[in-house]
């Protein structure tokens, strides 16, 4: 795992094509900003696995 530390307003780019930008920070919560291709999703962990679960329910046995 790569380990990062950014201030507020600096960027870690993805590839040549995503950007995450550090927006504020609040005590132990940051607010991240993404930009990328329309094509390359991204969502909260949570999130991600509700879609996995969603998935695997509507995959052909």
């Amino acid at each position: 795992m790569l380990v990062l530390s950014r201030k507020i307003n600096e960027i870690i780019r993805i590839g040549r094509n995503i950007e995450v930008r550090v927006l504020e920070t609040h005590g132990d919560r940051v607010k991240l900003g993404f930009i990328g291709p329309p094509e390359v999703a991204i969502h909260r962990e949570e999130v991600y696995r509700e879609i996995q679960k969603g998935s695997r329910r509507a995959a052909p046995v």
